[in-house]
């Protein structure tokens, strides 16, 4: 089993900036990949972006490209979602996961939740 926890959300204006983490503990040794989901009110959960644990591939959300960058500390167990240039569209939970199975960047199935951090945007 692995654990996850987020931290970082808060409340920020469009245009601010944060930085979500998203701390591994447990069986980290067999983790694949981590990733990064959001799910607005009334809207479905979307990826935002996906770092694979032990090589240089990642995929990011059309909605997210060029403002987002995602990273990893695999000696602190730790991802990172570094937001810039946030926009109210991005108020949303978000959530961390994490997979120890080989499946493509792109895909939305981890086996590993975090419990979320909300990030509201204001205008």
């Amino acid at each position: 089993q692995v654990q996850l926890v987020e931290s970082g959300g808060g409340l920020v204006q469009a245009g601010d900036s944060l930085r979500l983490s998203c701390a591994a503990s447990g069986r980290t040794y067999s983790l694949h990949d981590m990733g990064w989901f959001r799910q607005a009110p009334g809207k479905e959960r979307e990826v935002v972006a996906a770092i694979s644990w032990s090589a240089p591939i990642i995929y990011y959300g059309d909605s997210v490209k060029g403002r987002f960058t995602i990273s990893r500390d695999n000696a602190k167990n730790t991802a990172y979602l570094q937001m810039n240039s946030l926009k109210p569209e991005d108020t949303a939970v978000y959530y961390c996961a994490a997979r120890d199975t080989a499946r493509p960047l792109r895909a939305a199935a981890y086996e590993y939740w975090g419990q979320g951090t909300q990030v509201t945007v204001s205008s």
